[in-house]
């Protein structure tokens, strides 16, 4: 990388504000990490999510996004926007492989011929796709130097991904699409159709409870892998999961009616996500006794309410 394509501070700010405004979630959890882990994992997210919205933000033109997608992988080999630019910097930091970051983009593609999956094999793999890889990216940021504790990385993609298929079931019908098993939805009585039209009638309940314990099963198995992450990494990962699983707590407070309301975890639950992180961070690390009070990585201490307003809101 030569010296003009160094990333400016301008460019890490940019790749900040887009994680504060778009993943307030991730933007809390991140702030477990030293400065400069942090900002490498707000330009990773940064990068990914401006991808995303190649998808999303073009007014249903698939040759529009088709084109802004293809411009924007192309900025992995030749950065030119600031998050590129920031993320190029990252990849060659940590050594992030390529293949995570292109197979990303395939999860991007299908995103605009795809609207159904047939079984849960198959919706896996696209939640390995879009969220799995962003798992394999974000690894050596957080510390992971065992390549066994990859596949765990991506696991804990992937359950972050079907929480967010069923925190967001009425925004993919309006668009036409359904993330959901197409097998599974027969088998609870549940019409495809009916789904799009916001009735998918009396049984529909019965179905989120399966993938709410899917998604719990899968977040149980990744987070045996934590061990793998650096101190910092691990808090971290706790707090991502923590907030990321309190959705699916909000849904079913909500009666599993997604179409009615939007499962939101409030500013009150996201304390205590947080107080239940940091206990099962203690209780796996043996904190010595002189660094009471600045169990945090960041050597602040727990967060107060007040941060997390300032963090989240």
């Amino acid at each position: 990388m030569s010296l003009r394509e160094l990333p400016q501070e301008s460019d890490w700010l940019a790749c900040q504000h887009l994680a504060r405004i778009h993943g307030r979630s991730f933007y809390l959890a991140s702030r477990m990490l030293g400065p400069e882990r942090r900002r490498s994992i707000l330009a990773a997210y940064a990068y990914c999510r401006l991808a995303d919205d190649a998808v999303d933000q073009t007014g249903g033109r698939p040759e529009e996004s088709w084109s802004v997608l293809h411009d924007w992988e192309c900025q992995l080999d030749r950065p030119r926007h600031p998050v590129a630019i920031a993320f190029a910097d990252v990849r060659e930091r940590y050594g992030i492989p390529d293949q995570p970051v292109r197979e990303f983009f395939d999860g991007m593609r299908a995103d605009l011929t795809i609207t159904r999956y047939d079984t849960w094999p198959e919706l896996r793999h696209y939640c390995h796709l879009v969220a799995g890889t962003v798992g394999l990216i974000v690894a050596p940021i957080l510390g992971c130097r065992n390549p066994q504790a990859l596949p765990l990385a991506a696991e804990l993609g992937i359950a972050m991904q079907l929480t967010n298929i069923l925190r967001d079931v009425r925004d993919d019908a309006e668009l036409g699409r359904i993330y959901l098993p197409l097998d599974e939805l027969a088998a609870f009585g549940v019409d495809p159709e009916s789904l799009l039209a916001g009735q998918p009638g009396e049984a529909f309940p019965d179905l989120l409870r399966l993938q709410i314990e899917r998604a719990r099963g899968l977040y149980a198995h990744a987070l045996s892998g934590v061990p793998a992450l650096s101190a910092n990494g691990r808090l971290t990962t706790l707090v991502a999961a923590e907030l990321y699983a309190g959705i699916l707590d909000q849904i079913e407070a909500n009666r599993y009616d997604v179409f009615a309301q939007r499962a939101v975890v409030s500013r009150s639950t996201k304390m205590s996500k947080l107080a239940r992180a940091s206990a099962r961070f203690i209780r796996g690390i043996t904190i010595p006794a002189n660094t009471e009070g600045s169990n945090s990585p960041n050597g602040r201490g727990f967060p107060t309410e007040a941060d997390v307003e300032g963090w989240a809101g």
